[in-house]
């Protein structure tokens, strides 16, 4: 505590309540859906949960989820631990989002990791947070990071760098750890890919110490201008996937097809179980 509050009782009972009020999670309502508590939150309250996370200071990160990470979730018992370790995990998919509505809990909408970094870094630079990027591959990190201080003036971006992990010696990853840690960011957009990037944020989060983390997935390459989004009414009609596919068939023919055979194999048993087979 502050001695000048020390010396004031009445301040010192104010910043009491006040810490405490931060310290406490405020209420989140979840729904279960293929193995994943999302949180039933507007893109608005996940901007202000997120800034909630921040003013708390203490080390954490969230997870914005679409159904190829539910996929890999159900084959990796690693990622149901980095679940119950994050803060909230917000829908980054239609599929989820009408699954949610199905169980009669529905997600008020898809809040994707796409469309959040631009709202963060709007709100840090209102707010005067320190940012660091990490993550894409060669220079589209900078080239991001400019287009958010073009974008959002008097954003702060305090850090930079695109490693490529597995190739970096324990040392390295050591020193990588320590200048994120002494650039001393509120918040941090990794891009270190799916499902390494979260399972990277929730190894190394005590020791980073950044109130705010998330895995982007290829957000920092729509915001470099690397790769062109799909259209509006594609998103908003769980068509993006279609889109990315018909840009990338080759790399992505595999996963979509996985994700596919996964979804319908649960919805299979959801006509021949009940509803409880999509939780």
């Amino acid at each position: 505590m502050n001695p000048l509050l020390m010396a004031n009782p009445e301040a010192s009972i104010v910043a009491e309540a006040f810490e405490q009020a931060v310290e406490e999670l405020p209420p989140l309502e979840e729904v279960e859906v293929l193995g994943l508590r999302l949180a039933r939150m507007s893109f608005a309250e996940t901007v202000d949960r997120v800034e909630w996370l921040i003013r708390r200071g203490k080390p954490g990160f969230f997870i914005t989820a679409n159904l190829h990470y539910a996929m890999l979730c159900e084959r990796d018992g690693r990622l149901r631990q980095v679940n119950g370790k994050a803060a909230f995990l917000t829908a980054d998919g239609m599929p989820l989002v009408w699954l949610s509505r199905f169980l009669g809990q529905p997600v008020p909408e898809r809040v994707t990791g796409a469309d959040l970094v631009w709202a963060l870094c709007q709100r840090a630079a209102e707010r005067g947070w320190r940012v660091f990027l990490l993550g894409g591959g060669p220079s589209v990190a900078e080239q991001a990071a400019t287009a958010f201080q073009t974008r959002c003036p008097g954003l702060r971006i305090v850090g930079v760098e695109a490693p490529v992990l597995e190739n970096l010696t324990a040392q390295e990853h050591t020193e990588l750890l320590e200048r994120i840690r002494q650039a001393r960011p509120e918040l941090l957009l990794a891009a270190l890919g799916q499902p390494k990037g979260e399972l990277w944020l929730a190894e190394h989060i005590e020791t980073l110490g950044v109130p705010a983390a998330v895995q982007i997935g290829a957000a920092l390459d729509f915001v470099a201008g690397r790769v062109r989004r799909a259209p509006g009414w594609m998103q908003r009609t769980g068509l993006e996937w279609f889109w990315r596919f018909l840009r990338e068939p080759v790399r992505l023919a595999r996963r979509y097809w996985a994700d596919g055979l996964f979804l319908f194999r649960r919805v299979l048993a959801a006509v021949l179980f009940g509803k409880k087979a999509l939780r």
